[in-house]
Parts: structure tokens; C-alpha cells; sequence
């Protein structure tokens, strides 16, 4: 059996905006995804679901190297 090595993931977001919400937004991790299409089949389930249906512009599809600093400088509170 031949194991594939991950060189990197796909993360599935969605965000909501919402004036009623504290501070104003929502973020959802969806899942964590081995490649690209299964990103996309997750987010077409998702598409489906109540909320996400009528918010189909809060989806997101984002690319982390594995093993790798993905936030690489500090931060600072206002």
C-alpha cells in the first residue's frame, strides 16, 4: 500500500455578514480538505443547507502548506 504524502490542505470558510451579529460577522470552518475538488463538492453540499443557500457569495477556498508558518509577522490591538 502506497501512502500519499500531503503537501498541503484545502480549507473550506464561509463568512456571513449581519449587522444583528456581534461585531457584525459570522466565520464558519466547513472542513479541512485533501485536495481542491473535494473542497468544492463539500461546498456544493454545503450551497444546499439552510443559510448557506441564501449566502452563497460568503464561500471561501483556501490553500495552507503543510509544516509550514502560514501567519509569519506579529499583531497589534487597537
Amino acid at each position: 500500500m502506497k501512502l500519499l504524502k500531503l503537501e498541503e490542505v484545502f480549507i473550506l470558510w464561509h463568512t456571513h455578514f449581519d449587522d444583528r451579529l456581534e461585531n457584525g460577522e459570522d466565520f464558519k470552518l466547513i472542513g479541512v480538505y485533501s485536495s481542491a475538488k473535494n473542497a468544492e463538492e463539500a461546498m456544493n453540499r454545503a450551497s444546499k443547507l439552510e443559510g448557506f443557500k441564501d449566502n452563497l457569495d460568503g464561500f471561501e477556498i483556501s490553500i495552507y502548506k503543510l509544516d509550514s508558518d502560514n501567519w509569519t509577522s506579529g499583531f497589534i490591538t487597537q
